[in-house]
């Protein structure tokens, strides 16, 4: 299983950010498959940051082996969806930019990639046509609407393929709207899709 991560697929997410030049492919990176946090489990900020922020996200579950997909044929190839959490050491992912290094440590450390329970995709009439969103300690912190991504998921299944099988159970994080923040010890977070709460978890 490998976690498939889209960077900067949100413009309002690109501009809090800083992002001010358009990307004419999706930003694509991995997390390895020890990075996911399942089952509720809680989030522990690791020693090597001191500013780890939250990134709401949906997510989406590869259900059958692809390769080299054509766009028209992608929605064949995901069968789930949820809520995920990006977790980014910030300071680490800024430190590493100015040098021009890859980036990949501050976003693929243990346990940074937060999973929620799977619904089936029959569910939704249309997966760009969905609301997520994150409460910390029962208030809204961040809210994503999958009509604004700049590609869609059916775009970045039949992208990534040309470059890596797609294979069962591979999970793909589509990306984050604007709202991002740090987390801290002691907070309740809360992610739902569509007012249906599918994950919850504690930092520690």
């Amino acid at each position: 299983m490998k976690i498939i991560a889209v960077g900067m697929n949100y413009a309002m997410h690109n501009q809090e950010m800083g992002h001010t030049r358009a990307n004419e492919r999706p930003v694509i990176f991995m997390k390895p498959d020890s990075a996911l946090l399942t089952d509720g489990r809680p989030f522990f900020i690791p020693d090597f940051s001191e500013e780890v922020h939250y990134e709401t996200e949906l997510v989406v579950r590869i259900g059958r082996q692809g390769k080299n997909i054509g766009l028209r044929f992608a929605r064949r190839y995901y069968d789930a969806l949820t809520v995920g959490i990006d977790f980014t050491a910030r300071d680490l992912q800024r430190k590493l930019r100015e040098r021009g290094n890859p980036w990949e440590l501050s976003k693929g450390f243990d346990n940074s990639a937060a999973i929620g329970r799977f619904v089936p995709i029959d569910r939704f009439a249309d997966i760009q046509d969905l609301h997520f969103s994150l409460d910390i300690d029962g208030q809204e912190a961040q809210r994503g609407y999958t009509g604004d991504m700049i590609f869609k998921v059916d775009e970045i299944v039949a992208y990534v393929s040309q470059f890596v099988t797609l294979k069962t159970g591979d999970l793909l994080y589509t990306g984050t709207p604007a709202g991002v923040g740090p987390v801290r010890v002691g907070q309740h977070l809360q992610g739902f899709l569509e007012g249906e709460k599918l994950l919850e978890f504690n930092i520690r």
